[in-house]
């Protein structure tokens, strides 16, 4: 299949299926005749790795990395598993620090009223100091020159 159909058949723009392959993330298209890509099964398979790895927050190099380690020829199961552990760290980190976001909205929606009463009793006492010490200062009621 050409670029657009395997574009469609995945998802995934044509352009980012030539980034993948320039960056090394998809293994060498092979070309037609006519110098077209000719992408195969096995090359979609490995644009859906790359598109799942890549929405698990995984950055280029490492997913680059985590690619040379399984093409390579000899068994590099610890250092991929290495590389899985690591982005799946970086993405608890990022899941509790949204956690800890959507525990704050939800204890604001809780205790809305009771939490914006006095807020604005504070804001209101805040203005009216505010509003004192402009009256005090007001040069309209100095003499003019």
């Amino acid at each position: 299949m050409n670029i657009k159909e395997a574009s469609e058949k995945t998802g995934v723009s044509s352009a980012a299926i030539r980034y993948y392959e320039k960056e090394s993330l998809i293994p060498a298209i092979d070309r037609t005749a006519v110098g077209n890509r000719d992408i195969d099964d096995r090359i979609i398979r490995r644009i859906r790795f790359v598109t799942q790895m890549r929405a698990a927050g995984m950055s280029i190099e490492n997913l680059r990395r985590y690619i040379e380690l399984f093409d390579a020829q000899e068994d590099n199961t610890k250092e991929q598993k290495a590389l899985l552990k690591e982005q799946l760290a970086v993405m608890e980190e990022k899941r509790d620090d949204l956690q800890a976001a959507i525990d704050h909205l939800n204890y604001k929606l809780n205790h809305f009223h009771d939490h914006m009463e006095s807020t604005e009793a504070e804001l209101r006492e805040l203005e009216r100091q505010h509003a004192d010490k402009v009256a005090k200062e007001d040069p309209a009621d100095e003499d003019n020159f």
